[in-house]
């Protein structure tokens, strides 16, 4: 006998939780990856027909769909969406990623969908949040994170903003900040019985993530230029350096006794920066450092310095990281249909999770074969015979 997809046993430490997650861009499917990859049974409900959403690549190579069961929906049809609402009233929680409104009025909103799961998690993921004069303005991570003033602080001294990939706005501040909303709310519903709405705005994360920098800034110890703190290229020994084959390192030995350490291991004497901390000594210091590490290749500066006290890691490439000996001795990272991708993540000890499975498309008899499992045989035969499950089709439109 074929074992249903949504029975298939779970590993993990949120085995045994369903979710269910309307398709969406960026952080939505980011935050419904992370908890699938932990044991979670998700539910993704897809559209009919594709439509642009993010940057278009092949489904092999849409890591952040990986461990997902998919059906296709066209929520536009009353069909269509009295079964999403079935899917839904079998779920603990719901993760959706649409502009304000949009749940609302396909009438699967907070309050339809709680009305029916009076105990469901309804999770939301946008970038501004569900209130506000911008709440239904498009926009992307980078103008999320323009308003925290996480991206003005970031750059170089008398230089523009540095513009850095979407892990700080969509991933840290929206897909993070979601999942931790969710176990949370999920946690909180065992002792109350109820459910609640989760509203994770992008923008809320990423200022909450500034907490400690508002702190310094609070405390007359962050200067609002950049280029002009430790911990943003201001200081010589938290950078980064260019070596003779053109790559580069990183070093950050901010306390005493490492700093010491770095310069004893690059052979400058100490006595020549007897206090790190003398800002006109700053620029001598970086011309030093840089003069240094131009002096050999990346790999050569590796067996000096890593696995030290001095703060100090090579800067890889991502075609390079899988292969360092620390992120291989941890199996960081595992081959999946032929693409390397990171394995789950934070570990445990005792709940482990599965390897991932890759992204894919569902046929409609996989897709009745999964929601077999996800309502049980008895409210499965029930949908049958009413007729509501030739609304599901395969899916999987990407």
């Amino acid at each position: 006998m074929q074992v249903s997809p949504c029975k298939e046993k779970k590993l993990g430490p949120l085995a045994g939780v369903k979710i269910v997650e309307f398709a969406a861009v960026g952080p939505a499917p980011m935050c419904a990856m992370l908890l699938a990859d932990l044991g979670a049974t998700v539910i993704r409900i897809d559209r009919v027909t594709a439509v642009e959403l993010g940057s278009k690549r092949p489904l092999q190579f849409d890591l952040l769909l990986r461990n997902r069961q998919v059906l296709a929906l066209d929520l536009k049809t009353v069909q269509g969406r009295e079964m999403a609402m079935e899917v839904v009233a079998g779920a603990d929680a719901l993760i959706e990623g649409m502009r304000p409104g949009v749940m609302e009025r396909l009438g699967l909103g907070p309050k339809e969908c709680l009305e029916r799961k009076p105990k469901l998690v309804y999770g939301r993921m946008t970038g501004w949040g569900q209130t506000g004069p911008l709440a239904a303005a498009a926009a992307h991570d980078l103008n999320y994170i323009a308003m925290t003033g996480a991206l003005d602080a970031i750059g170089r001294a008398g230089q523009p903003p540095s513009i850095p990939i979407n892990l700080l706005g969509d991933y840290a501040g929206g897909s993070l900040y979601l999942a931790l909303g969710i176990l949370a709310a999920l946690r909180e519903s065992e002792r109350s019985g109820q459910g609640q709405v989760v509203d994770a705005a992008i923008l809320d994360g990423v200022t909450s993530l500034m907490t400690s920098m508002f702190g310094l800034l609070a405390a007359g110890m962050w200067k609002l230029e950049r280029g002009a703190n430790i911990a943003d290229s201001g200081a010589p020994f938290y950078d980064v350096y260019e070596c003779a084959d053109g790559k580069f390192v990183s070093v950050a030995p901010i306390e005493t006794r490492f700093f010491e350490e770095m310069l004893q291991r690059l052979k400058i004497p100490k006595g020549d920066y007897p206090n790190r901390w003398d800002r006109t000594q700053w620029p001598r210091l970086r011309e030093t450092l840089a003069a240094k590490f131009h002096t050999r290749t990346r790999d050569e500066w590796c067996k000096t310095l890593e696995g030290t006290d001095a703060c100090f890691a090579p800067v890889l490439t991502m075609a390079e990281a899988p292969h360092h000996p620390h992120s291989a001795l941890r199996k960081m990272f595992v081959e999946v249909d032929g693409v390397s991708q990171p394995m789950p993540a934070p570990r445990f000890s005792r709940s482990v999770p599965e390897l991932p499975k890759a992204p894919k498309l569902s046929t409609r008899d996989e897709a009745l074969e999964c929601l077999r499992g996800w309502f049980g045989e008895d409210r499965y035969t029930q949908l049958e015979q009413s007729g509501q499950l030739a609304a599901v089709q395969g899916g999987g439109t990407n």
